[in-house]
């Protein structure tokens, strides 16, 4: 059996809507000189209102879920119209009884009645059990429209949550992936450097070390401090500074805070930096990366400029987690909230990536 609950804060305003509902004819009434006691209003008035209230709950409660949302929608006609109908008629008898007792217990009405209305012509049955019919109909159809209305909010959020939840495991996902790659590229440089010059490697491990404390525990939570992710570029760029040599030229500009508190995605500007490196270093030309980070109020700015050097297959360098999957990163971390572009020059001697990542 299905167990029917409601959230307190609904059944309180259900509760108040009905009592308005119950009350307001009582008060016209009083409003126009009539002097109705409110247990004699009860007695009669109280029984139309429990038929709407019951029309109601029986539609919102029971028809709409076990018919309506089970595309049993016949079904859901059917019964209606044989429940209101029956309602009607079952009101149309109890109406007669207490309408002759009211205009026996309160004579001033009942004249008050007869000169407005001629109580010598009355409609057949059938006629007055449709008339009574329709407000149900209606009491029905406000039922339904409610209970799908909440039935398509429920599943709205139900949906958001499901996407939010397949965005965030996403969102690990690619995080996963970007963490040993980048430690994979770290090692592949500090092992290069123990062939030729083992003092730079011994200050690459002491770099890397550092490196490991923000990739291990900060890139844990969803966002971490800008100041942490600048350092950790800092760092980053003077791990790859070891072993460049002296026909490369490394400008870097922070126009930011040292002590920023923005928060940021960890690891979002690394792959570009990482790709910088790649391409824009070569063993026999001279070659430049220009790197700049700004903040302004609700915006971080990253610009990189690099010469373009192809590598040859075998270096595998600064390979980043590409490009595409920068761009999904982004677009579950700051959806509609970043500006990115980036491509070679005219001549396809330099490569850009401007990136702007709004945090407002």
């Amino acid at each position: 059996m299905t167990e029917i609950k409601m959230p307190n804060r609904k059944l309180l305003a259900h509760i108040v809507v009905w009592g308005i509902m119950l009350a307001f004819p009582y008060l016209m009434l009083l409003r126009g000189g009539s002097n109705l006691q409110i247990s004699s209003y009860l007695l009669f008035g109280s029984f139309w209102m429990g038929v709407w209230i019951l029309v109601f709950y029986i539609n919102y409660l029971w028809l709409v879920p076990q018919y309506i949302l089970k595309q049993r929608i016949q079904w859901f006609f059917l019964l209606n119209i044989v429940i209101i109908l029956s309602f009607s008629l079952g009101f149309h008898f109890w109406g007669e009884h207490m309408f002759s007792y009211f205009l026996d217990r309160f004579p001033e009405e009942a004249v008050r009645y007869r000169e407005q209305f001629n109580p010598e012509f009355r409609p057949p049955i059938w006629v007055e059990v449709i008339r009574d019919s329709f407000p149900l109909f209606i009491i029905a159809i406000i039922a339904t429209l409610i209970k799908l209305n909440e039935e398509w909010r429920r599943s709205e959020t139900s949906r958001k949550e499901a996407e939010k939840a397949l965005a965030e495991a996403e969102l690990q996902n690619l995080r996963s992936q970007l963490n040993p790659h980048f430690l994979l590229n770290t090692l592949n440089n500090i092992y290069a450097l123990i062939a030729f010059d083992t003092d730079k490697a011994q200050e690459s491990v002491q770099e890397l070390s550092k490196l490991l404390r923000h990739v291990l525990y900060d890139n844990r939570e969803q966002f971490t401090t800008l100041s942490k992710e600048m350092e950790f570029i800092q760092s980053y760029i003077e791990l790859m500074r070891i072993r460049l040599s002296s026909n490369v030229k490394v400008e870097t500009e922070y126009d930011l805070s040292l002590q920023s508190q923005t928060q940021i995605a960890p690891l979002i500007f690394i792959s570009l930096v990482e790709n910088a490196f790649k391409h824009g270093i070569s063993p026999t030309e001279p070659s430049y990366i220009r790197i700049r980070f700004s903040e302004t109020q609700g915006c971080v700015r990253c610009l990189i400029q690099n010469s373009n050097h192809r590598k040859v297959g075998y270096d595998k360098s600064g390979s980043g987690i590409g490009l595409e999957q920068v761009r999904k990163r982004l677009d579950l971390t700051y959806p509609g909230k970043y500006k990115w572009n980036y491509g070679l020059s005219n001549d396809g001697k330099e490569y850009s990536s401007s990136l702007e990542i709004y945090t407002n």
